[in-house]
């Protein structure tokens, strides 16, 4: 009896010393990946949170025909501050790619319009992310690159229901 109970305390020490260097591994992954994305300049010509706005917005234009979305979708699914969100749409107005509308039936309600004038400026952006992705099928193969998909979109959809990935204070 005592011998298994050493026998079961060995092998979760043992499973939790592969779950702690597993952690260790991931984070580095993540780190390498970090550093490759953020050298390889995807978002060149716009700020990071300005391409993530327009993605947004492009994808939408690709779904309904209209590059049109609610302020508060855009909070929801790039996950900034609504400060950050507003100064970040403040900025793509200002060079012209977006545009602020009012509701029409509630004035509080705002909406985000992309600018069919400056789509192109943004598909010239959004070309070198899609040059980076299809690197990255080369590099993995295209069914790793499907995996790595339903990966990353798996650990999105439990980050927002487990609060998971939550930002850490300084």
């Amino acid at each position: 009896m005592r011998e298994e109970k050493q026998n079961k305390a060995a092998a979760e020490s043992s499973r939790s010393a592969e779950r702690d260097q597993l952690n260790e591994d991931i984070v580095l992954s993540w780190v390498h990946l970090s550093a490759i994305l953020k050298n390889s300049r995807v978002t060149n010509g716009l700020a990071y949170n300005e391409a993530v706005v327009m993605l947004l917005l492009y994808n939408e234009y690709r779904a309904s025909g209209k590059g049109i979305l609610p302020f508060s979708r855009i909070v929801e699914e790039t996950r900034m501050l609504k400060s950050q969100a507003n100064r970040t749409v403040a900025s793509l107005e200002e060079k012209g790619f977006v545009t602020k509308l009012c509701g029409s039936r509630d004035k509080r309600a705002v909406y985000v319009a992309a600018s069919t004038d400056c789509m192109d400026k943004f598909l010239a952006v959004h070309s070198q992310s899609l040059a980076l992705a299809d690197d990255i099928c080369n590099i993995i193969g295209e069914e790793d690159a499907r995996v790595f998909v339903r990966i990353v979109e798996k650990i999105v959809a439990r980050a927002g229901d487990e609060n998971l990935l939550r930002e850490q204070e300084n």
